[in-house]
């Protein structure tokens, strides 16, 4: 099967769920949700299966926007894939909150009218979520990104009884707009000092240290600002905690692992051809070592006086871009050793954990808004006694964020450190030593609050009712907690899917 039909089948997928809430007559829309499920289980399967076409065939106009034979775009197909199935798990439990807090039907129709367009939009911001990750042209790099972003600014808002929602996608719609603004002048600029939109070629005119130095840093500035904002990088990071806070919870899941990471792969390439430039490599270090910090700093301290559980995970999602953005700018200014870590390899697995430590709070999180717990950090307290099995899962995933040893999280921080240290970039090492403390703190006192009482010592001690779990979230937790717990017993895990 060739490469490319997997974009088409999730697409065709997405089409045919829209048709099924059209035509069909379903008594219960959660059934889209299982359809979709079904059929990102077996395009993750085919993700092992696909071929590459033939060096002849290659040599056709598709390629020239479609990467060929990269090992790395496969794997962050298969994240995309694997981060939208579970979404999808999310969004089904997740339900009878969309039905309670969108419009109200009218007279006649489906009491869970717009439920199915709910399940059915992730799908095509998969679709786009993989076209980005094999992108290597400047348009398509752009319409890949467009297809994702238009898509989350639907379901960011999507709860159109809920003022938060309406407030988050005002405000997400409104500053991606702008960034996308930057990005495409960026681009336009780029192309204009390269003539060429092919990654390939613009690296090897860059390389070539024939253009001025300030028309292409001021390339560099400008799509800096459009991806800064996708990744979540301090300056531009301040829309996170309120639109995160205001989605529904599966789309604030999928904003904080999906769109980060194929925000990062675009980052990463566009970069790469800035930093293969023996005269803008020491510029562009220096810009991404300052945003790192920033990102670090503004990410571990705003998250520290947070009640909200999903404000609490925003401002980690910045914290941890902080990170990955660490990782970027250590980027060798000379030839490394092919033994040594790269940071194409420490990213991919930074987010390979990321994925698997921040679903799994999601899913804890989205079962217990459902049931009724809320989404203040005050109704994670006594979890244990609950839903004991909830409880342990949220343990594994915030020890795994905090970067607890034997946890994915752990090596994930560990591998970014280790190339900071191979690159003698002590100043960013000791600013992510200091931010990484601070984790800590934030993330496992929500850990420990979860086996203290009920009782918030200020009266009786409050009698917890029950949580049950059903059990394609049992299983999808389980699923996350093993893979957490055994990359950080072996790393090549991880390493393994991509090298």
């Amino acid at each position: 099967m060739p490469v490319y039909s997997l974009e088409i089948i999730v697409v065709l997928l997405g089409i045919a769920m829209l048709m099924l809430d059209a035509f069909a007559k379903l008594d219960d829309k959660c059934s889209i949700a299982w359809l979709g499920i079904l059929g990102l289980i077996i395009v993750f399967g085919l993700l092992f299966k696909v071929q590459w076409p033939s060096q002849e065939a290659a040599r056709g106009a598709f390629w020239h926007f479609y990467s060929y034979g990269d090992s790395m775009a496969l794997y962050y197909k298969g994240m995309a894939v694997l981060t939208t199935l579970i979404v999808l798990i999310m969004a089904a439990d997740f339900g009878p909150v969309v039905v309670e807090q969108t419009a109200r039907s009218e007279q006649g129709a489906h009491s869970q009218a717009g439920l199915g367009e709910f399940f059915a939009l992730p799908m095509f911001a998969c679709a786009g979520l993989m076209w980005m990750a094999s992108a290597n042209n400047l348009v398509s790099i752009f319409v890949s990104l467009e297809t994702v972003t238009i898509t989350f600014y639907i379901l960011v808002a999507y709860l159109r009884r809920n003022v938060g929602s309406l407030e988050a996608g005002v405000k997400y719609l409104i500053l991606g707009a702008l960034s996308t603004g930057f990005l495409v002048y960026g681009f336009a600029w780029l192309f204009g000092i390269t003539g060429s939109m092919e990654l390939p070629e613009i690296k090897q005119v860059l390389s070539e240290g024939t253009i001025h130095p300030a028309t292409a840093l001021f390339a560099f500035a400008l799509i800096l600002v459009g991806l800064a904002f996708k990744v979540g990088g301090a300056p531009f990071h301040t829309w996170i905690p309120d639109v995160y806070q205001g989605a529904p919870t599966p789309i604030t899941a999928f904003l904080s692992v999906g769109s980060k990471a194929a925000g990062f792969i675009v980052f990463l390439r566009i970069s790469s051809l800035f930093l293969a430039s023996h005269v803008l490599v020491g510029q562009v270090s220096i810009i991404l070592t300052v945003i790192a910090i920033l990102t670090l700093i503004m990410g571990n301290a705003g998250a520290l006086p947070q009640t909200n559980f999903k404000r609490l995970m925003g401002y980690s999602s910045v914290a941890h871009a902080g990170f990955l953005l660490m990782a970027l700018a250590c980027s060798p200014r000379i030839s490394q050793a092919a033994e040594s870590l790269t940071p194409a390899a420490v990213i991919a697995f930074y987010l390979g954990a990321y994925l698997l430590m921040t679903l799994l709070a999601f899913l804890v999180m989205t079962n217990v808004r459902v049931k009724g717990g809320g989404e203040d950090l005050d109704s994670y307290r006594g979890l244990f006694r609950r839903s004991p099995f909830s409880a342990v899962a949220m343990l594994v995933s915030m020890s795994s964020l905090a970067g607890v040893p034997l946890t994915a999280g752990f090596f994930g921080k560990f591998f970014v450190f280790s190339l900071a240290v191979q690159q003698g970039r002590w100043i960013l090492l000791i600013v992510a030593s200091i931010c990484a403390s601070l984790g800590f703190y934030y993330y496992l006192k929500i850990a420990a609050s979860m086996f203290m009482s009920a009782s918030d010592g200020k009266g009786p001690e409050r009698v917890p009712s029950g949580i049950s779990v059903s059990l394609p979230t049992r299983i999808a937790i389980v699923f996350l907690m093993v893979g957490t717990v055994l990359a950080g017993f072996d790393p090549n895990l991880i390493f393994g899917l991509f090298q």
